[in-house]
């Protein structure tokens, strides 16, 4: 119930950001990236998602992705995969969704060659055995209601010696429930990190942006619960990363 309760709140979030963000604003959803405020190098138009940006940096960090062909699941409204195609020199990117607004969003707004887009179900992907160099995974694992079949999902459709990038949070069973079913799927552990400082070093950085773009697209009254969901700072959500209610993890993992 608990996770039904989840999806429908997420499928509304989706259709709302969609409906009332014209200007293509929202276009990343994660908690970023912040090591004592280091900034890797950016373009003027991307500074407003900086630690958006870091996380998905910090995820690709240590792998080669140039001329690979790439899955992202869970791609959410694209900025992820558009800063990977224009910074990393990948081959082809392919983003994956649940959410069709948020598909329907992407499939508008990136429009090169080298995009796809697609409307599938994570723990059942479209695609044959061994397609993709390389899956990424950022911060969407943690609502699949049956993760195990999305993890052994990214071993069967990865190439022997591909990777699978995988960083998310959740309680401290939770995680370890995730390392067992990385471990059944038969994939080789590269790295595995704890990054909670830096996600929350991040949140605090980012707070006073989140909170103008909120007041500035939310109406009055649904702006506690938009503060939630950013885990803007002194909210909820940001205080169960300080008190270490939750964990945020990072897996580099080989097949």
């Amino acid at each position: 119930m608990k996770e039904k309760v989840k999806n429908i709140f997420f499928k509304i979030w989706y259709w709302y950001i969609s409906t009332i963000d014209k200007n293509a604003e929202v276009i990343f959803m994660n908690y970023g990236y912040s090591k004592n405020n280091q900034k890797i190098i950016l373009k003027k138009e991307d500074e407003n998602n900086r630690y958006s940006i870091q996380l998905y940096n910090h995820t690709m960090a240590g792998i080669d992705i140039k001329e690979k062909n790439i899955l992202e699941v869970g791609c959410g409204r694209g900025g992820g995969l558009s800063y990977i195609n224009r910074y990393l020199s990948p081959n082809e990117v392919t983003g994956i969704d649940l959410n069709k607004k948020a598909i329907e969003f992407c499939k508008k707004k990136y429009t090169e060659e080298n995009n796809t887009f697609l409307q599938a179900n994570a723990q059942n992907l479209p695609f044959w055995n061994s397609s993709f160099e390389v899956v990424i995974n950022v911060e969407s694992s943690h609502r699949y209601p049956q993760v195990e079949l999305f993890i052994n999902e990214a071993y069967r459709i990865l190439k022997p010696g591909g990777f699978f990038l995988l960083t998310d949070f959740g309680q401290s069973g939770e995680l370890k429930m995730l390392e067992k079913h990385i471990k059944n799927a038969q994939f080789e552990i590269v790295k595995k990190e704890n990054i909670t400082n830096e996600v929350i070093e991040a949140l605090s950085l980012s707070t006073p942006k989140r909170k103008v773009l909120i007041d500035k697209i939310i109406p009055t009254f649904l702006r506690g619960i938009a503060y939630q969901f950013a885990a803007t700072e002194g909210s909820t959500t940001y205080n169960r990363f300080s008190n270490r209610y939750f964990e945020y993890v990072h897996y580099i993992l080989k097949k």
